[in-house]
């Protein structure tokens, strides 16, 4: 049999995209173990899928319905479960917030203890000089 190309089957679809998300859609279903609704003829899975497709053996319209509905995911979550992971998310916040407030807490005691120790030594250098001015003038 010729081999199959692109051109046998774009006409079948609006773009070429669309071709190839469809056929390598419909190769991965016959690798995982789906029947093939033409021969094999030794080809591979892609070279099948795009046989199928210019055959028209399978419903394109109903193979694009089927790739449509793979690729939405729809979660199944009640209000209480998305509830619980807010509260869950609302508490962690809460702790960065507070681990934050510690950081800055750290850093003014760091910040007064350093003003302190800075004043401390103003102090002890204008007493050093008051102690000098003192031994000068009694020399």
């Amino acid at each position: 049999m010729a081999r199959i190309t692109v051109e046998d089957c774009v006409d079948k679809f609006e773009s070429r995209f669309e071709l190839v998300l469809v056929a390598s859609n419909r190769a991965r279903k016959l690798h995982s173990g789906e029947n093939p609704t033409v021969e094999k003829d030794n080809d591979k899975n892609t070279v099948i899928a795009l046989r199928e497709i210019a055959d028209e053996t399978v419903d394109v319209s109903e193979m694009k319905n089927k790739l449509i509905e793979e690729y939405q995911t729809v979660s199944t979550q009640n209000e209480e479960d998305l509830s619980l992971e807010y509260s869950d998310s609302e508490n962690e916040n809460d702790e960065i917030s507070l681990k934050e407030e510690e950081i800055v807490t750290n850093e003014e005691i760091n910040i007064d203890s350093v003003t302190m120790d800075q004043q401390d030594l103003s102090l002890e250098d204008s007493d050093n000089k008051q102690s000098d001015d003192v031994e000068e003038s009694s020399e």
